[in-house]
């Protein structure tokens, strides 16, 4: 098993993505034939009602972690909530899933393809292509996975 240091954490969601704020977190790669990842987030009381409807659904949903330093790209997991429990200010939360595979290569193709879907071009098309793999946005979520907004869990 190797372990990480979680540096930030958003759920990816229909309408965008949804920040975490953390307290603290860590990463751990089980290294397992199934390619198992366990996230363990410690974050506000804030996030508690968001997370028992995620652990009473046992819906998987996908989160964006960045690991071990802010500069890294962030990486894509399936996720399903494992655990929810309620501490003396805060909460912690056990995470499982698998990595979602996208090549960087993969990825400014989606993400060109995506702007010129919405009708830049130009220079226009450029500076836009540059900010956002500067950023990173969340592109298109698989079909075969559900994503949800915070009040749609387990519906």
């Amino acid at each position: 098993m190797k372990t990480f240091r979680l540096i930030s954490l958003e759920i990816v969601e229909e309408n965008g993505l949804k920040h975490i704020e953390l307290v603290d977190g860590l990463i751990i790669n089980k290294e397992d034939d199934q390619n198992t990842w366990l996230i363990e987030v410690y974050t506000t009381p804030t996030n508690f009602e968001f997370f028992e409807k995620a652990l009473q659904s046992q819906q998987e949903f996908i989160v964006r972690a960045v690991i071990s330093k802010e500069d890294n790209d962030p990486v894509s997991f399936h996720i399903k909530a494992r655990s929810v429990r309620k501490l003396e200010t805060n909460i912690s939360i056990m995470l499982q899933g698998t990595l979602k595979r996208t090549s960087r290569k993969n990825y400014a193709e989606l993400l060109l393809k995506d702007l010129m879907d919405k009708g830049f071009s130009g220079d226009t098309l450029l500076n836009e292509f540059k900010e956002k793999l500067k950023n990173k946005p969340y592109l298109t979520p698989p079909s075969n996975t559900s994503t949800f907004s915070e009040g749609s869990v387990g519906m």
